[in-house]
């Protein structure tokens, strides 16, 4: 399946209903430290309600000990300053699926990286400045998976 990884993110619900979305679709959810909630939370609880059981979620103290973990052989960065459209990606098992902190999005210097396959982004009406952060790593996740039959689902 795929690997989703949040970079720093911040709010609680987010992370909490990408716990939920790991849990459904069978991917896997990597968080990069520092993190702006306790992973005790109760926002974060709330969100992910009893998922948290069915998801697979790791900690990592930063990005390159995520990606040392990971070694992925593509790693696709979303940003609203990317070059190719979302759907534009054949998407293979075990892809990583980097995505940004709610408040700014991925940084320069990550979006720079060499390891960076694509930068990718999701469509949105003209003069928007970005999407939630769950439901972004929500359309990438459907899509991928769409174009892999929804492989192991009822």
């Amino acid at each position: 399946m795929f690997r989703i990884v949040f970079f720093t993110p911040e709010i609680p619900g987010n992370t909490g209903n990408a716990i939920r979305l790991a849990a459904v679709t069978g991917c896997e959810l990597h968080l990069v430290e520092p993190l702006g909630f306790d992973l005790s939370d109760a926002k974060l609880r709330r969100a992910g309600l009893d998922y948290h059981d069915l998801a697979v979620v790791t900690v990592h103290p930063d990005l390159d000990a995520a990606l040392l973990a990971l070694r992925p052989e593509r790693l696709f960065a979303f940003t609203g300053r990317g070059t190719v459209g979302h759907t534009d990606i054949a998407y293979r098992a075990g892809d990583v699926l980097l995505f940004g902190p709610e408040s700014v999005g991925l940084p320069a210097e990550v979006l720079g990286r060499p390891d960076v396959t694509e930068r990718v982004r999701i469509p949105m009406a003209a003069g928007r400045r970005s999407l939630n952060l769950a439901n972004s790593a929500s359309i990438a996740v459907y899509e991928a998976w769409r174009q892999h039959g929804f492989a192991g689902s009822t």
